[in-house]
């Protein structure tokens, strides 16, 4: 049996909430409230509205992200992906699209621009210390684990 969280939301936009597609879906789709198609030319962003605002409880957040076929068939992606929605926001939620590809691309009213997955989030406490553990990994930065 799957667990749903209740989260307040207000939509003020024509289109559904978002919702998942499947049962097992992580995401649910946002829609572009728009009055009118933009364009995005290649390179170029935009902040796209989207009507929903919501209330999540402490301890959760809400991210942003790329829909895969938009990113592979037309090259849009969300620019700050995954772009963080935190509790204490009570604004618009907006998807920062870009164009990576070298054609202009339209987004119309009602468009499917991004996911939303809603997930948990600890909060740290730091504890300085002078000396961490040795891991295998060690000091090693990126790429330092290899190619395969």
């Amino acid at each position: 049996m799957i667990n749903h969280l209740k989260v307040k939301v207000v939509n003020q936009s024509p289109h559904p909430l978002p919702s998942y597609k499947t049962d097992l879906s992580a995401g649910m789709d946002l829609y572009a409230k728009l009055e009118e198609p933009v364009k995005l030319g290649s390179l170029e962003r935009k902040l796209i509205p989207t009507g929903i605002f919501m209330e999540l409880p402490a301890g959760f957040e809400a991210q942003v992200r790329p829909r895969s076929g938009l990113a592979l068939k037309q090259g849009l992606s969300v620019l700050n992906s995954p772009g963080t929605i935190d509790a204490d926001y009570r604004g618009e939620i907006g998807v920062i699209l870009v164009n990576l590809s070298n054609e202009a691309v339209e987004v119309a009213p009602g468009d499917r621009i991004a996911q939303l997955v809603v997930a948990r989030h600890e909060n740290v406490s730091w504890m300085p210390v002078h000396d961490l553990e040795d891991s295998k990994r060690g000091e090693g930065g990126f790429g330092s684990t290899g190619n395969r």
